[in-house]
């Protein structure tokens, strides 16, 4: 049995666990409001744009010069998965739940007998998949230092899988990201990217309006695509984002219960031992007295 020093050292250092797990669910709760704004505002204008393009690459009705962006390459060979991830832990399934899904999109796709790469945005992910995929990694960017994200960032990233993808480094690019619903819910999103995938429109939306485009479709569509592209992963870095705090929140607030609810115990195991020690010490002081 632990003696009782040992039992107040144990309980001072649960004790300095639980400060720093309440101070790191705080830290959370204040970054998460500014990171579920940012992500709430981007998707309206994200929405958009995917409904302009649409609207747009409906028009151009698939002609031969469609941008290879829409058009593709005209095969499904190659695939590229843009897993974006946290930078950091302790934020509970948060990166795991990312690199799961994305994980078993690929070895689907290696059954199907396609050549999977990676490109790793942040570092968890990138530790991840290292381990099964180090070879199919072709990337990693990293954005500890980035203290607020901007759409500098996505752009630089988009600008980089749009060059390997000119270059004929891969057919089909898929985007792996966190979606917020809530602090408690964070959604693991497979988005394609690369060829945009263009939504017919529902049965119920009525007849669809007619519009004359100046310069022609094919020549907005080469501009409005590769922003296209950066916004959709600037969306998803926003997303992620909000998802990590979120998830960050969540697991440091059990974390702090847990860390009470142990407290508790060893406090009472403690109290327990102390009182069972003083009274075996009065017993043999009262059982000297009766022996004297």
């Amino acid at each position: 049995m632990a003696s009782l020093k040992d039992m107040r050292v144990r309980i001072a250092s649960t004790k300095a666990t639980q400060k720093i797990t309440k101070a790191m669910q705080m830290v959370a709760a204040s970054k998460l409001r500014r990171a579920q704004t940012a992500a709430e505002a981007a998707r309206p204008y994200a929405e958009r744009m995917d409904t302009v393009i649409s609207n747009i690459a409906g028009a151009a009705g698939g002609s031969p010069g469609a941008p290879a962006l829409l058009a593709g390459t005209g095969n499904d060979r190659v695939h590229l998965l843009l897993v974006c991830t946290g930078e950091r832990g302790l934020s509970g399934a948060f990166n795991s739940s990312i690199v799961r899904l994305a994980r078993e999109h690929a070895l689907s796709l290696v059954n199907q007998g396609k050549e999977v790469k990676f490109f790793c945005v942040g570092r968890k992910g990138f530790e991840q998949l290292r381990r099964n995929f180090e070879k199919q990694i072709v990337e990693n960017v990293e954005l500890r230092s980035v203290r607020q994200l901007g759409f500098v960032n996505a752009e630089g990233i988009a600008k980089n899988v749009l060059a390997r993808y000119e270059a004929g480094e891969f057919d089909v690019c898929t985007l792996f990201y966190s979606r917020f619903k809530s602090v408690i819910a964070q959604v693991p999103t497979a988005q394609q990217i690369i060829p945009l995938v263009v939504e017919a429109p529902s049965a119920n939306a009525g007849p669809a309006t007619s519009y004359e485009y100046e310069p022609e479709e094919d020549e907005i569509l080469s501009s409005l695509l590769p922003r296209n592209l950066a916004v959709q992963i600037f969306r998803a870095l926003l997303e992620n984002n909000a998802s990590f705090y979120g998830a960050q929140m969540s697991a440091m607030d059990n974390a702090t219960r847990n860390a009470g609810d142990m407290i508790r115990k060893q406090t009472l195991i403690y109290n327990r031992t102390r009182q069972a020690m003083i009274t075996k010490e009065l017993i043999e002081i009262i059982s000297g007295a009766e022996a004297i």
